[in-house]
């Protein structure tokens, strides 16, 4: 006998990475240069030099226990000081290693905080759109995830949907600045709006409701925008960060969970942090890993050639007529579907390989994601495919 659940989430794959399969089946068909594929977050620039570096001196100058033995369950203590110290510089914070815990990415991160918090009748909030992925995040470690509506054109924060859907069974609210699909950075006027209103509710409910603030695109922003660091704004704030996009290593699955000094339960939020990171099966993160965002801790992404690409593409969809937000940040656009229906117009564009992904799973099925990390030669290739499926709806 087996987990029925669990064998339903294995046979199904995500949304994206189901479009992603379709288009390595495709290109084994009809050449990887006939392919447009935008389906996939996967960062398409080099790491930064430093990263290599890093990982070359550890090799060189360090033993093999140093380099490849277990730390901490928590991460080796001096580098997750390197990374706290980077924060407190930049945001005015007094954080310290025991405020970080390093992870295999962001993912794990999430699902430790969310069964940290798991308590019967827990319920988190999320609004629309969102990583699809939340959801298995959220409902296979024992709360309920309700979903927001968008806040229409701006995609910012939906503060009334937000108050209508806390209660006192709230434990959480996450949050995706930049966010992924939109690419839209939430203004720190919006979140302290939203601070406010949690704060209200905390009191009105006598328990605290957490801000998880998901940040894997915290470093990827263009026209020197501000993302605000949210531990500053709310003080009930857990952030969940991955450093795959920042430095261009999403295979080395190597990321924090991040409880502000200003956490109410701080201590115990940690612990349950802690202990629901081994109840998953977390040893240590990479030790390697950890010496390597350690180590580059300040180090930033060169954004021209995502710029180029954000801009190629927003400028010549919204000419053709296509309605989309300017993304902000992160690697997205995220682009209303002609005719409504982002499966339909999904599945038109898939019978000329051109993938792009429909955005039901992110809580908007009238839109669909691109993502923009991709060769600038595919978007050439692949603008006259647009330009030709919107005038089949004029």
């Amino acid at each position: 006998m087996i987990n029925e659940s669990m064998a339903a989430i294995g046979r199904s794959r995500s949304c994206i990475r189901e479009l992603f399969e379709y288009g390595n089946q495709q290109a084994a068909k009809v050449g990887r240069e006939n392919v447009y594929d935008f389906s996939l977050g996967n960062p398409s620039i080099p790491a930064p030099p430093e990263v290599d570096e890093a990982i070359i001196s550890a090799v060189r100058d360090l033993d093999s226990i140093s380099v490849h033995g277990y730390t901490s369950a928590a991460g080796n203590p001096a580098l997750r000081e390197m990374v706290t110290a980077d924060l407190n510089k930049r945001y005015g914070t007094n954080l310290t290693s025991f405020n970080i815990f390093f992870t295999c990415g962001a993912a794990p991160s999430i699902v430790s905080v969310v069964k940290a918090l798991a308590v019967d009748g827990a319920e988190i909030v999320v609004q629309a759109p969102f990583f699809p992925e939340y959801r298995v995040y959220v409902e296979m470690n024992g709360p309920k995830l309700v979903i927001v509506p968008p806040h229409y054109p701006d995609f910012q924060i939906n503060l009334a949907g937000m108050e209508a859907a806390l209660n006192a069974h709230t434990q959480a609210v996450i949050i995706n600045s930049p966010n992924n699909p939109t690419g839209v950075i939430y203004t720190k006027e919006t979140l302290q709006a939203l601070a406010a209103l949690l704060k209200r509710k905390e009191e009105e409910y006598g328990h605290p409701i957490y801000i998880i603030s998901d940040e894997p695109y915290r470093e990827l922003v263009y026209d020197n925008a501000e993302v605000p660091f949210v531990p500053s704004v709310y003080d009930d704030t857990i952030v969940c960060y991955s450093f795959s996009k920042a430095l261009s290593v999403p295979g080395e699955r190597i990321g924090y969970a991040l409880v502000a000094d200003t956490c109410t339960d701080e201590l115990a939020v940690m612990d349950a942090i802690v202990g629901a990171a081994r109840a998953i099966g977390h040893v240590c993160a990479p030790s390697l890993q950890q010496r390597v965002v350690g180590l580059c801790a300040g180090v930033r992404p060169d954004m021209k050639a995502y710029d180029h690409n954000r801009m190629r593409l927003y400028n010549a969809l919204t000419s053709y007529g296509y309605e989309c937000v300017k993304p902000e940040g992160a690697f997205y656009l995220f682009v209303k579907a002609p005719g409504g229906d982002a499966k339909v117009f999904s599945d038109k564009a898939k019978e000329r390989n051109l993938l792009i992904v429909p955005g039901k799973d992110f809580g908007c099925p009238d839109y669909f994601r691109i993502s923009t990390c991709v060769a600038p030669e595919m978007i050439e290739k692949a603008l006259p495919h647009f330009e030709e499926l919107i005038r089949e709806y004029k």
